[in-house]
């Protein structure tokens, strides 16, 4: 059975603590950018002393800045600094300036047995997954059964199997999506799966290519952008399946952010970056596990704005969850170069882990 694990909070009785300064802050200079010597918060819990007291920045990201305004701690891009915000300065991390990062926090099971010298400790082809399947079985039964939220992040990969867009329908079906975020390409060849029953031109089922099929994409966007929306293109072609028609269908959010090399793009395709930014961490802030699948742009794009905790409504501080699944240990891999350090890598194909998923959860 999951349980979470426990959130350790800081001794703030230690006189590393009770003899620590208050932090030292000073206002914007102009919109858009910080004073010098500014603080960047991390993925981990950060307490600020201000008057003598401990404030934990509840809504974190890593790469922004700290900002103190009626009475709390605010984290915010550097886009959203006004001129003469109070900006929290100090480059240390263990309670000299003031700032404490708290990286260690949750309770462990128990500590690592590895020797210092031990084989297989990296995640990649070799790894068995297997312990990894299981966990994450457990975990999506509990988020579902307890309110929690589940943010999936997919590349286009997930779009071309038939079988594999049928067990994500069929997760979002049972409860286990809530909020699907990806580009212009996932959703094009997801619906010219339902439409025409190729993905790129191939078929989803068969996995061989239409004559003119490299036209099917492109006659997709033309009919989609025609109807003028997704649900009215799914209402009136009669779409019947799919990962973005179940989404629809049960009013499940998704996010679709646009690029430099679109095609369309489609009419809900977020075409200002921030704008696609900010809607993006609207639910990155109520999320409590994360997975990406076969996108390494937008995971590392959603990575870069989770942090390892979760404050919930009643107070209670929780873990986050985030999982990369690739084919390649290098985007496996990759959110821990980008400072994502707790994501967890598993390396295999999105369609073999959609189908294990479902089985594993007896859908």
């Amino acid at each position: 059975m999951f349980t979470l694990p426990k959130y350790r909070e800081p001794d703030f009785s230690q006189s590393c603590f009770t003899e620590a300064p208050d932090v030292r802050m000073a206002p914007s200079p102009v919109d858009k950018a910080a004073p010098k010597g500014f603080h960047a918060t991390s993925i981990y819990p950060e307490y600020f002393k201000v008057n003598g007291e401990w404030l934990l920045a509840e809504d974190s990201r890593m790469d922004c800045v700290p900002v103190y305004e009626d009475g709390k701690i605010y984290v915010r891009e550097f886009r959203n600094i006004h001129k003469g915000d109070q900006i929290i300065l100090g480059r240390t991390e263990n309670g000299e300036e003031g700032i404490y990062v708290h990286a260690d926090c949750f309770e462990r099971e128990e500590e690592s047995k590895a020797a210092t010298f031990a084989f297989r400790q990296s995640r990649s082809r070799e790894t068995g997954f297997s312990y990894d399947y299981k966990q994450l079985y457990e975990l999506l039964k509990y988020e579902k059964e307890n309110g929690g939220y589940i943010v999936w992040v997919m590349g286009p990969a997930c779009s071309f199997d038939a079988e594999a867009r049928e067990c994500f329908a069929k997760l979002v079906e049972n409860g286990y999506v809530s909020a699907l975020l990806a580009g212009n390409a996932l959703a094009t060849h997801d619906l010219e799966g339902g439409y025409l029953g190729t993905a790129l031109g191939m078929d989803i089922r068969t996995q061989e290519p239409y004559e003119n099929g490299h036209y099917n994409h492109l006659d997709t966007i033309n009919c989609i952008n025609t109807h003028g929306s997704i649900p009215k293109f799914i209402e009136e072609e009669q779409i019947e399946d799919g990962i973005i028609c179940s989404c629809v269908k049960n009013h499940v959010p998704f996010v679709l952010n646009g690029s430099i090399r679109d095609d369309g793009p489609l009419p809900e395709v977020y075409e200002h970056t921030y704008e696609g930014q900010d809607t993006i961490r609207s639910h990155v802030r109520k999320a409590t596990t994360v997975i990406g699948m076969a996108t390494v742009l937008h995971t590392i794009a959603t990575g870069n704005m989770t942090p390892t905790y979760r404050v919930l409504a009643d107070g209670t501080i929780r873990p986050v969850y985030f999982y990369m699944v690739d084919t390649s240990e290098f985007a496996a891999n990759k959110l821990g170069d980008r400072g994502s350090l707790s994501a967890k890598g598993i390396v295999t194909n999105v369609q073999d882990f959609m189908t294990n998923l479902c089985k594993g959860l007896g859908l």
